[in-house]
């Protein structure tokens, strides 16, 4: 087989900016309100005021397409492996009655969130604080042997992005933490301040930003120790050139974007992730995927091609000869973008790309040969 086979869709700011400070600081000096500490030969702030903490409310992006694509899955379970505020697991939940649901999610507010909205759906809804490489383990420890479809619902979060104490946002003064699972041990403090300009410049430039990654990274080891996202953000504008920062954006977008996959671990997790997901699922097992950065989608395409044509290796246009089996088939021909309308009431789905594929049934195994009546040869 040649090309995965493919049916038809089944559905009809600007900020303003601190200046950067570079030079040592004394423990416990207060700079832009937030305390420095030292811890080791580390200089981290620790927020001493906290606003108090808006509710999870995050708004799920493509949910038309994403139920019309999974509500036809056999019945059994559905994996949620990025649950956020369960935005997507609601919405099948109340039109797919032959589904229950196993959410997972790393940042633990979205589970506590995830917990509560879920509640009344009962016994069909279970919620694990996890990040989804660990999804076969958590199969296991539920005594779930094959999922009727999985969802994938990628990057951060609008909950994360509007708590500036996340620091996930270079539009807000908050710390540089950006980690989605606040109980692990990496933070954006760390990369910023302690990673070598020359592994920063890698970062930057692997993830959007290679024109001028040698001077963004330059930039942020003169001006260490950097202190808060308001700091990072105003070194990175300094760092490119004026006519370049007229265009494309603000000019920290993509740094910060590079920082978080690094912290979280983004990109790295996600083959796996992708593989073991697709070999959980049952025979018309669904798998939709949704990304919002390019390196995403390029993994989530590269995956799901693999599986649609068995990995085969043969010449384009030519019949395979390797003996390849595809084990899905992909149910929309490249990838689904969010509608105008939705874009124009969530400005944040517009770099949302959805790819969904189908398991196929496991093929037949060969008939065993009979022998030959005639000279009473047994097989």
């Amino acid at each position: 087989m040649r090309s995965p086979s493919t049916g038809r869709v089944e559905v009809p700011f600007s900020a303003r900016f601190h200046s950067a400070r570079s030079g040592r600081n004394p423990d416990g000096r207060l700079v832009e309100g937030l305390r420095i500490v030292r811890i080791g030969s580390r200089l981290l702030p620790v927020v001493t005021e906290v606003a108090p903490t808006p509710p999870f409310d995050h708004r799920p992006v493509m949910v038309d397409e994403v139920v019309a694509l999974l509500a036809p899955s056999p019945p059994g379970v559905l994996l949620d492996a990025t649950l956020g505020g369960a935005g997507h697991a609601r919405a099948l939940l109340d039109v797919a009655p032959h589904l229950s649901v196993v959410g997972l999610d790393q940042d633990p507010a979205a589970v506590a969130a995830a917990r509560n909205a879920l509640a009344s759906y009962g016994s069909r809804a279970r919620v694990l604080h996890s990040r989804f490489d660990r999804l076969l383990d958590v199969l296991g420890e539920f005594r779930v042997e094959g999922l009727s479809a999985v969802l994938f619902d990628l990057g951060v979060s609008s909950p994360q992005l509007d708590r500036a104490d996340r620091g996930f946002s270079y539009r807000q003064e908050g710390q540089l933490d950006m980690r989605m699972d606040t109980t692990r041990r990496l933070s954006a403090a760390e990369v910023v301040n302690e990673w070598p300009e020359r592994t920063l410049v890698q970062l930057f430039s692997d993830n959007g930003e290679p024109r001028f990654a040698r001077r963004i990274a330059r930039s942020v080891v003169a001006a260490r120790p950097l202190l808060s996202t308001a700091e990072l953000a105003a070194v990175v504008r300094d760092a490119i050139p004026a006519a370049a920062r007229r265009t494309g954006g603000h000019p920290a977008r993509r740094v910060f974007q590079a920082i978080r996959i690094a912290v979280n671990e983004e990109l790295e997790i996600l083959p796996d992730a992708f593989d073991a997901a697709i070999g959980a699922l049952v025979p018309g097992g669904r798998c939709v995927i949704i990304s919002y950065h390019s390196g995403e989608d390029r993994i989530a395409k590269d995956r799901l091609r693999h599986a649609a044509t068995g990995g085969c290796q043969c010449p384009p246009g030519l019949p395979c000869g390797c003996g390849a089996t595809p084990i899905v088939r992909l149910l929309v021909r490249g990838a689904l973008r969010p509608s105008p309308a939705e874009v124009a009431t969530n400005r944040r789905a517009e770099s949302a790309r959805l790819r969904a594929a189908e398991r196929l049934p496991a093929p037949a195994p060969p008939v065993a040969p009979t022998g030959d009546p005639l000279s009473g040869s047994q097989p």
